[in-house]
């Protein structure tokens, strides 16, 4: 499968390019780990990641969503990889899935005008969830 990488403009640098192994993205977009706090805020935000909007999160959030799976020990079902392709791009494990793909920008095209182009999440955001996520046992 091959990575989405955005062309670049002067506001906006290239999506970092990733490769998918065996079910995940084994290595971090960054170059080192995320921050799991910053991520517990970027799954919070309604304007960022806005998980709480499908998922159940082992959180003391409001409205909380039931469409997606539970997060509530997920990183004892899925590893670190894997978590990692689900939020870069939840349409290579399932191309079916209504959830977005956060950090893939090529072919996403019904997106308002100010989107086109950028992913939801930049890559150190990617690896803050992530890093969070993998907290959740």
């Amino acid at each position: 499968m091959s990575p989405a990488i955005a062309a670049p403009t002067a506001a906006q640098p290239a999506l970092v390019k990733y490769a998918v192994v065996n079910g995940g993205i084994p290595v971090s977009l960054t170059g080192v780990p995320g921050d799991p706090a910053r991520g517990k805020a970027v799954v919070l935000d309604r304007k960022l990641g806005n998980c709480a909007a499908c998922h159940r999160i082992p959180l003391d959030a409001p409205f909380q969503g039931s469409l997606g799976p539970d997060l509530s020990g997920v990183a004892a079902r899925l590893s670190v990889p894997q978590l990692r392709l689900r939020i870069v791009d939840a349409d290579a494990i399932n191309p079916a899935t209504i959830m977005p793909a956060y950090y893939r920008v090529a072919g996403i095209n019904d997106v308002a005008a100010a989107f086109r182009g950028k992913p939801i999440l930049d890559a150190e955001q990617v690896e803050d969830v992530v890093s969070y996520l993998a907290t959740l046992r």
